[in-house]
């Protein structure tokens, strides 16, 4: 399981950059901006991927479901962003929101995994 969150974190780090080249260089204005933003979630969401995974390693109970809350709520929020910069229909941005409480549940799932953590003090 933590190698699979790993290398799915690597891949959508891979996927975010090149949304945001794509944004820059083959979209203009609402459409770029649809995709800029989801590059930028989808980025900042696949490093909180590769912290959940580090946070388990410590010991974190919950930090692997927050891992994956991050996963969906990529796929949701800024898969939905994607499509609709794409064109498709203003249904798919039904999806959006449920991303986003994907990636608060996410958050705060690892908030507690880390609150729970037994560390020593040094």
């Amino acid at each position: 399981m933590l190698r699979a969150l790993l290398t799915l974190a690597a891949l959508t780090g891979f996927e975010a950059v090149i949304f945001g080249a794509v944004s820059d260089h083959a979209l203009s204005g609402a459409h770029a901006q649809l995709a800029r933003t989801g590059a930028h979630y989808e980025l900042t969401h696949a490093l909180a991927v590769f912290a959940s995974v580090f946070v388990a390693r410590l010991g974190g109970r919950g930090a692997l479901a927050a891992g994956v809350l991050f996963l969906i709520g990529i796929l949701l929020f800024s898969g939905s962003l994607y499509a609709l910069a794409f064109g498709a229909p203003a249904l798919v941005a039904m999806a959006t929101p449920i991303g986003g409480l994907a990636f608060l549940a996410g958050w705060l799932m690892l908030a507690l995994a880390c609150a729970r953590l037994k560390l020593k003090e040094t």
